[in-house]
């Protein structure tokens, strides 16, 4: 009689094999320090939303947690703004590559606050640098304004030469400060307006229009006054034309009527003539 075949050992159940890594939406972390930093984030990310608003395959972000390792929910880092290219548009709770084509955002935008250390920054940086971002711009609204532009070289993010008047390959906005103010154009040189400029920019363009109907409709009221009077002028030059005819037209009938009664006279002189008699006696 053989021996019974003995159960097999079920594996150990490992915390790792039972609980699966949670990737929340958020840090806890505040958007932005302050309402300077918060109008620079809005206003990048709302400008390249609209430039690329015909775009189905580029994904515009702000403030949005990037996660690069399904296995560990601790690596992770939220740029104020990034643009993901090849990727469709779309809401998030947060950007996992592994989910998104393995692709990492080719661009991101940070934007330096009072608040901000360089050990933090040069963190964020080498997440970026590592998982292969092409671009990486470094915004400094506060004085001394300025900004740093970094591009991707043979695995490293080199600061560009000089981003004073720097065009991104991939966006091609243009970045231009001076020492009291910092603009960024985009392809259409059209400078970057935060979102009450361009709802102050979209009322005076409305009331731009209003005010051209305006005008337009005077112009046609006017048209149409011009033409009536016109028009009445004209009924009143062929009123005074019927009137001289008719007067024209009683003139000859009274010229007429006195040629006739000149022609009786002139028979009626002739046949007392004829009679004997002289119609010029008195």
């Amino acid at each position: 009689m053989s021996a019974p075949i003995a159960a097999p050992i079920a594996a150990p159940i490992t915390v790792a094999s039972r609980v699966r890594p949670v990737f929340p939406d958020s840090d806890g972390e505040p958007i932005a320090e302050n309402t300077l930093q918060f109008e620079w984030i809005s206003t990048i990310k709302w400008n390249l939303e609209h430039q690329f608003e015909n775009d189905p395959d580029v994904f515009v972000a702000g403030d949005n947690l990037i996660y690069t390792d399904k296995t560990d929910a601790t690596i992770r880092y939220a740029p104020d703004v990034y643009v993901a290219f090849g990727r469709p548009k779309g809401y998030r709770g947060s950007y996992k590559v592994w989910e998104e084509g393995n692709i990492f955002p080719q661009v991101i935008f940070e934007v330096w606050s009072p608040g901000n250390e360089w050990g933090d920054m040069l963190k964020k940086m080498n997440f970026y640098e590592k998982n292969g971002a092409e671009e990486f711009y470094l915004l400094f609204p506060n004085f001394p304004i300025h900004a740093q532009g970094f591009w991707l070289e043979d695995g490293k993010l080199r600061r560009t030469r000089e981003t004073n008047g720097f065009v991104s390959p991939r966006l091609g906005i243009r970045i231009q400060f001076f020492p009291n103010i910092l603009n960024i154009f985009g392809p259409d040189e059209k400078r970057f307006l935060n979102p009450s400029q361009i709802i102050g920019e979209r009322n005076a363009a409305e009331r731009q229009v209003t005010e051209e109907a305006r005008l337009r409709e005077i112009e046609h009221q006017r048209a149409e006054t011009e033409a009536a009077r016109a028009e009445t002028a004209d009924a009143r030059a062929e009123t005074e034309a019927a009137r001289a005819e008719a007067e024209r037209q009683r003139a000859e009938d009274e010229a007429a009527r006195a040629e006739a009664e000149r022609q009786r006279a002139d028979r009626l002189a002739a046949r007392l003539r004829e009679l004997g008699v002289d119609p010029d006696a008195g």
